[in-house]
């Protein structure tokens, strides 16, 4: 078998890996792209381009339900799910063409087409239906992705009646009736989106909690909103489950309050995603190349270079674990190529101030660092609090609910983090980011405009509430870890 020559070698061809690809390309044309297909990143296919179009619809809907309180009556709202999945799927169809469309750009040598497994620590055999060639590549770049995490047994016992986010998309309509297992971003979003289309939806939690926030008076709050506006089973353990006589499936659980058990058309798993470090022998180098494994299989690396310990090989996008996001991942992507491309030199990257969003409503958000981060940093901070519920623009649109924590240093008195559940979260969660990532301090954000009426209103009233805090010197319980 002849052996083909490349100095960078990207395995994955998502937004981690074409990002990878591009930087790599910056030092060495010998980088190429190896991807078993289908293509198309993950955002498009069945992340968060599809999902926003099914929580746009199902907005939509609860929209036209909900305007009577404005003096406005909607009669005869009806939900054709066959249009809802039409639009979903042709939409979705056109954001991934634009990626093939990039794809396709490329020169044909640069993307090859094939499943790759490592041979030793540099040879690769690449196999596809058109056989398997052999490279060897100075450097490579792990950026294979994740995949659901289904629990051991679920598929056994449900077949096809078992989905994941992956199938939802390409539903021609709307089921009557879907469990959704997994309280986290992915089933919140999906299970809310879903019972606002008028399919009867039951949320599992394994804790009491629901969503991602870190903070525990807005987690507390966030569990408290969502609990009023879907069927929520928390702290719930799944007994049983299986499928039933006419097509669907049966589960039983049990919760701090009761044990039931309920049919639903389907069963969909929202327990989390694993990123696909496996299957390709990367295991068997660990020995060799003093490669340690951390949580879910995935190499140790420095997030700054993107480089697995003091080897060749590079980790970027979901595979790393670090931040699932999309931005992230091209940016991990964009770190991991630029080295792998320069390698042997190896240049710390900066990271961008960290940013999420929950598209469910309402919205939530972490900006900066988390409560949670700064509690295990030991950070001494003040926190800066403000309702939605009175707060004025928020009752003009009827969206009044959630708050906002803002923390700041005590020392420095910059903006760390901000947790929120409430109304416009996406946009204060950017505002609030770019801010931190400009060092700014409480004061300086209280020097900038605050148009009226606006949402923004109720960042200027947390950060007001910060001051305070930070002219009384005062720490709240909850928000250091003392000593």
């Amino acid at each position: 078998m002849t052996t083909e020559r490349l100095d960078v070698a990207i395995l994955g061809a998502g937004s981690a890996g074409l990002s990878a690809l591009r930087a790599a390309r910056l030092h060495t044309p010998k980088a190429r792209l190896i991807d078993p297909g289908p293509w198309g990143t993950t955002c498009a296919r069945v992340g968060c381009m599809p999902s926003k179009l099914l929580i746009a619809a199902a907005e939509a809907a609860h929209a036209a339900r909900h305007a009577a309180p404005f003096g406005i009556d909607v009669a005869g709202v009806s939900i054709d799910g066959a249009r809802v999945m039409q639009r979903v799927r042709s939409e979705r169809d056109r954001f991934v063409g634009f990626v093939l469309e990039d794809m396709h750009a490329l020169e044909p040598e640069h993307l090859w087409r094939g499943r790759a497994r490592f041979v030793d620590a540099h040879t690769l055999d690449i196999e596809s239906d058109a056989g398997t060639r052999r490279v060897r590549a100075d450097r490579i770049v792990i950026a294979t992705g994740s995949r659901p995490d289904i629990p051991p047994g679920w598929r056994e016992a449900l077949g096809d009646r078992l989905i994941v986010n992956d199938d939802v998309f390409d539903w021609a309509e709307l089921p009557r009736s879907v469990a959704v297992a997994g309280a986290g971003v992915i089933g919140l979003e999906l299970a809310l989106a879903l019972h606002r289309l008028g399919v009867r939806v039951r949320l599992f939690a394994r804790a009491a909690q629901v969503g991602p926030l870190t903070d525990p008076a807005l987690a507390a709050s966030s569990a408290q909103i969502f609990a009023a506006a879907l069927p929520i089973e928390g702290e719930a353990e799944m007994l049983s489950l299986g499928r039933s006589d006419d097509g669907g499936v049966e589960l039983t659980w049990r919760t701090p309050a009761a044990t039931r058990t309920e049919r639903f058309d389907r069963l969909l798993c929202a327990t989390g995603r694993r990123p696909n470090i496996d299957g390709f022998g990367l295991e068997a180098l660990a020995a060799p190349l003093g490669i340690a494994f951390g949580k879910r299989g995935v190499p140790e690396h420095d997030p700054a270079t993107g480089r697995i310990g003091e080897t060749h090989l590079f980790i970027a996008g979901d595979v790393a674990n670090e931040r699932p996001l999309l931005h992230e991942a091209a940016d991990e992507g964009h770190i991991a190529g630029d080295n792998a491309g320069r390698f042997p030199q190896v240049l710390p990257h900066p990271r961008r101030t960290p940013l999420a969003v929950v598209f469910s409503e309402p919205q939530l958000m972490i900006a900066g660092q988390s409560h949670r981060a700064l509690l295990a940093a030991r950070t001494r901070f003040v926190l800066g609090r403000v309702s939605f519920e009175n707060q004025g623009r928020s009752r003009v649109m009827l969206r009044n609910q959630g708050a906002l924590h803002v923390y700041a240093c005590l020392a420095t008195r910059r903006v760390l983090g901000a947790e929120m559940i409430g109304p416009a979260a996406e946009h204060l969660g950017h505002l609030l980011a770019w801010s931190i990532g400009q060092g700014i301090t409480v004061d300086g954000a209280l020097s900038q405009p605050f148009y009226h009426p606006v949402i923004e209103e109720g960042l200027r009233t947390a950060l007001r509430d910060a001051k305070r805090a930070l002219d009384k010197q005062e720490i709240c319980a909850e928000c250091t870890p003392g000593d």
